[in-house]
Order: structure tokens, then sequence, then C-alpha cells
């Protein structure tokens, strides 16, 4: 016999907004930090342009993820489509690869041919009002992303903080070539910003292609099911095996067997089932459960 059960605690307005602040903000910060590249002639500033292109465009596939994600079960897909918010993790890391290798393309043709920097104080403020927009963006969305155990909302802010490290190396790069004259900083740190968004793309792309290929649950997490469920031990049940878990984007997914007395009845051991599903939900937000009761005949170690 077994009982499953789902309690979803998301609020899925709330990651919509999210994401549409997110979306907005990104296409302000392109805007401005082209107009003053394009002035300046500063190939960070420019990099720094296009990494915000990629992060708009990453912003609108989370918005599209976690309206899809929130899409209930049917017929052709009966575990939901929660799944569709580490996709997009995967091709907003590609993006965000992708955008990486023009930096230091432009880069490179920069230190080769050289170039002039014009309104270096001015390309020096638009970095810094990027710093702070992307803080207070990455600052908002992380909350927003925990609440909600947001996949999309994760990555994407993830991407506005990497947005304030990278801005603050293009800052740096300007200033050098403020204090020096030589132009050479500024491509040489974009080169160095481009490493850094690589090295996010790839942690991005890992994670989301983990939970695709359906990676067990955190050890910690997999720890307070396996005392919550002997608990029941010596009460309700004889013992547990067969502890199985798996990420969906936000959702989680276990299913476990545990053995009862062989004198319950299928009543009562239905009802065991669904107090030991009830107490792991109450632990763990939106979570679904299986549990298959066995007499205890069938009990085996914990952990086969």
């Amino acid at each position: 016999m077994s009982v499953g059960g789902t309690k979803d605690v998301h609020n899925h307005a709330l990651k919509s907004r999210a994401a549409w602040f997110s979306i907005f903000s990104n296409a302000m910060l392109i805007v401005f930090k082209l107009i003053v590249g394009l002035l300046s002639g500063s190939i960070g500033i420019i990099s720094e342009a296009l990494h915000s292109s990629s992060d708009l465009v990453a912003s609108i596939i989370a918005l599209i993820s976690v309206r899809a994600a929130a899409k209930p079960a049917d017929p052709s897909h009966r575990y939901g489509h929660e799944k569709v918010e580490n996709i997009s993790g995967i091709v907003e890391g590609l993006l965000i690869w992708a955008a990486a290798m023009v930096i230091v393309v432009e880069a490179v043709h920069h230190l080769i041919d050289g170039g002039h920097i014009d309104h270096i104080p001015l390309a020096i403020a638009v970095m810094v009002v990027s710093s702070v927009v992307n803080a207070g963006l990455s600052l908002y969305l992380y909350p927003v992303a925990r609440r909600t155990d947001s996949a999309a909302l994760y990555a994407d802010a993830a991407h506005h903080l990497t947005d304030v490290y990278t801005s603050l190396g293009i800052t740096g790069g300007l200033i050098l070539v403020r204090i020096t004259g030589y132009t050479f900083f500024d491509p040489v740190l974009a080169i160095c910003v481009a490493a850094l968004i690589m090295w996010t793309a790839w942690r991005l792309v890992s994670q989301s292609t983990r939970v695709l290929l359906d990676e067990a649950l955190p050890p910690d997490e997999l720890e307070l099911i396996r005392e919550k469920v002997r608990e029941h031990r010596g009460t309700l049940i004889v013992g547990y095996h067969k502890l199985r878990s798996r990420r969906a984007g936000s959702k989680r997914h276990i299913d476990l067997h545990v053995t009862v007395d062989d004198r319950m009845t299928i009543g009562e051991a239905h009802d065991v089932a669904e107090h030991i599903t009830a107490d792991i939900q109450d632990m763990l937000s939106n979570t679904e459960v299986l549990v298959h009761v066995e007499p205890s005949t069938h009990e085996r170690d914990d952990e086969s």
C-alpha cells in the first residue's frame, strides 16, 4: 500500500513579480551602460552591457520558467512541471558562457590594437551605480528564492551578485587607466571579469544538471527524514528501508518502505503511512512523499 501527498507552499505571484522586477532593472542597466560605453570607448563597460544583456535574457527565461513550473500536473506530466526551472538554469548558464566568450574576444582585440578611453569619471560613476543596483537586486532576489525554493530565481540572484563583482572589477580597471594612463588595464580587467562569469556559468549548469539527473537530496535533509521516521519506530512501525529522494525544480520527492506489525489491518497500516507522510511534509516544505507499507517479515537494514 502506498500513500502520497503534496504540500505546496510556493507563492507563484511573488516569484513572477521578482522576475519582472529583474527584467525591468536589467533593461535600464543595459541602456545606461551602452550609452556610456560608446561615449567613453571602454571595452570594459561595453562588455558589462553585453553581460547585462545576457542577464536580461536570463531574467526573461526565469519568468517563463517559474510560470511554466507553476502549472499543475496533467495526464502527460503526472509529476508536474517543476523541472522546467532546472532546464532554465542550464540555458541561463550557457547564455552567460557565450557572453563571456564575446567579452574575451573583444578584450583581446583591444589589447592587440590598443584603444582610447574618454569620459573616465563618467564611466566609473556608471560602474558604481551598476554595482549598487545589482547588489540591491541580489539582496531582493535571494530571500524570494529561498522563500519559494525557486531554482530559476536562485540563478537570477547569482547573476546579479556576479555583476556586482564584475562591475567593481571594471571600476578598478578604469581607475588604473585614469591614474597611469595605460589603457591596457581596461581589457585585462575585462578578461578577468569574463573568467568570473564563466565560473558562475559552470556552477549554474552543474547544479541544474545534477537535479535533472535525479541527484539525491542533501545529506542534512536525508538525515532529518531518517530521524523523523525513526521517531515512529516501536510505536507505529518496526523499521524502514529503501529510502529514496530527488528534486524537481523546487519540489522534493521522497519515497520509502516501512514495515509494520503483521497483525495490522489495511486501514491501520494506511493511517500509519499517512501519519509519516504528514510528519515529513510538515518538516520539509513543498515535498511529495510516497510511503509503501510492508509486513514486519520484510524488515531489513535501513540503508539497503
